[in-house]
C-alpha cells in the first residue's frame, strides 16, 4: 500500500527511532536510558507523559475531546542478554545485549500509535493511555506498571508481538488462549551414595531420575484430557562429580506449558505424585517443587470484531494466530482488566531470542495505523 507524504515521513521518524533504541539495549529492570529516549521522543512529539512513581518505564496518555472510557496500549522496551550477529549498520553497541525479541519495534511503533492519536483528538470519545513497559524478559514488568498506580481507571488494554513468520500488513488476530502460561518445576532426587561397583549397597538417584523423567512424559498423553494443550519439558538432568562414585542426589529442573487453567492445576499434582511413586519403588525419596511464573495470554472475545475490522479498514489482511508455547507478561494485564493481544507480522529471517533476529521495518508504520485506528473504534463503539 502506496504511503502518503506525511506517512512516509512519520515511517522515517519511526524507523530512527528502532534504530536507536536497537544500537542502545539494555536489560529488564536498568532499561534507564530507553526510558529517557522514550520521555524526549513523546515530549519532542507534544505527548504529555504522566507521573507514576517509575524508576524505569514511561506511561503517558491522549485524552480525547469528548467524554468516555480510559484505555490502554502497552509496548515492552527491554532487550535480552544475547551477542549480536546481524550484519545491520546499526548493530548493539553494548556487547552481550540484543534487541532478540523485537521490543524496539514495538516502542517505536506505539510512540507512532501515540503521535498519530494525537492528531485524532477531536475523534476520541475518551482517553488512551500509552504504557512503555520494563522487564517483560522477567515476567516483572507489568506487576511492576500494576502497583506503580498505572492501571488505575483503565477500562481495557491492547497489545501486539512481532511474528517473523507473518508478511508486513498481515495481523493475526485470535480469542481465548494465545500464549502459553508458563512455570518452572524442581524436583531433588534423594537416594543413597556409594562404591560405583558395589550398586547393590546403594539408592542411585540417576537411574530414579531417569525413570521420573520418562514418567513425566507420560502425563500429558495418559492423564490429561485429549482436548487440552500442554508441555512438559526436563531442561537439566545434574548428578554426581566423579566416575566411581553413586551420588547421594539428582537434580531436576524443567517447564511446563499449557493453555487452560484446569491443565495448569492438574500437572503438579500429577507430577509430584508420579515422581514419588517411582522413587518409592527404588526406595528414594523426591523433593518436588513448583513456582508459577506466567499465566496464560487470554484475549477476551468481546474485542475480535473491532480487532479484526480495524485491520481491515486500513487495508490489512487478517489470519488466524497460531498458539504460541512462549509466555508473555502481558497476561498479568488480563487478570486485572480485559485484554486483547495480536500478532503482528515482520518478515524476520529468525524467530525470537535468536542472535541474527531481524525485521522488515516497513512494519512500523502498519502497527502504528493499526494501534491508533483500532483505540479510536473501539472507544467508539465502548457501552
Amino acid at each position: 500500500m502506496a504511503l502518503s507524504d506525511n506517512q512516509k515521513q512519520l515511517q522515517q521518524k519511526l524507523v530512527a527511532y528502532r534504530r536507536e533504541l536497537h544500537e542502545h539495549p539494555e536489560l529488564s529492570l536498568q532499561e534507564h536510558e530507553t526510558t529517557a529516549r522514550i520521555k524526549r521522543w513523546l515530549a519532542d512529539n507534544g505527548i504529555p507523559i504522566l507521573d507514576f512513581p517509575l524508576e524505569v518505564g514511561v506511561i503517558a496518555e491522549i485524552q480525547g475531546e469528548l467524554p468516555g472510557p480510559t484505555i490502554a496500549v502497552r509496548a515492552d522496551i527491554d532487550a535480552l542478554p544475547i551477542r549480536e550477529e546481524t550484519k545491520v549498520d546499526f548493530v548493539s553497541k553494548n556487547d552481550g545485549i540484543m534487541h532478540a525479541c523485537g521490543h524496539d519495534f514495538h516502542t517505536a511503533s506505539i510512540i507512532g500509535a501515540a503521535i498519530l492519536l494525537k492528531e485524532k483528538k477531536s475523534q476520541l470519545k475518551g482517553a488512551v493511555r500509552f504504557i512503555f513497559q520494563p522487564a517483560e524478559e522477567i515476567a516483572q514488568g507489568a506487576k511492576v506498571i500494576a502497583q506503580a498506580g498505572a492501571l488505575e481507571g483503565v477500562e481495557a488494554i491492547f497489545g501486539m508481538h512481532n511474528k517473523t513468520d507473518l508478511p508486513v500488513g498481515t495481523i493475526g488476530i485470535k480469542e481465548g488462549p494465545l500464549m502459553a502460561s508458563v512455570d518452572k518445576f524442581e524436583l531433588d532426587v534423594i537416594g543413597v551414595g556409594g562404591h560405583a561397583g558395589i550398586p547393590n549397597n546403594s539408592i542411585d538417584p540417576i537411574v530414579v531420575g531417569g525413570q521420573i523423567v520418562s514418567g513425566l512424559q507420560s502425563i500429558v498423553s495418559r492423564s490429561l484430557s485429549p482436548f487440552h494443550n500442554a508441555v512438559i519439558s526436563v531442561t537439566r538432568f545434574q548428578s554426581g562429580n566423579t566416575w566411581n562414585v553413586i551420588p547421594d542426589k539428582a537434580e531436576l529442573e524443567g517447564t511446563v506449558r499449557t493453555f487452560q487453567e484446569e491443565a495448569r492445576s492438574r500437572i503438579p499434582v500429577l507430577m509430584k505424585r508420579t515422581a514419588e511413586g517411582i522413587a518409592a519403588g527404588y526406595g528414594a525419596e523426591v523433593d518436588f517443587r513448583w513456582y508459577s511464573y506466567l499465566p496464560c495470554v487470554n484475549n477476551n472475545g468481546r474485542f475480535t470484531d473491532v480487532a479484526t475490522d480495524a485491520a481491515k479498514d486500513l487495508g490489512y489482511k487478517v489470519v488466524d494466530a497460531a498458539q504460541s508455547p512462549g509466555g508473555e507478561d502481558f497476561a498479568f494485564y488480563q487478570e486485572t482488566i480485559p485484554g486483547f493481544f495480536v500478532w503482528m507480522g515482520v518478515d524476520g529471517p529468525q524467530e525470537w531470542h535468536h542472535p541474527a533476529y531481524s525485521l522488515n521495518e516497513d512494519a512500523l508504520i502498519v502497527a502504528a495505523n493499526y494501534f491508533s485506528h483500532l483505540a479510536v473504534k473501539v472507544l467508539e463503539q465502548w457501552n
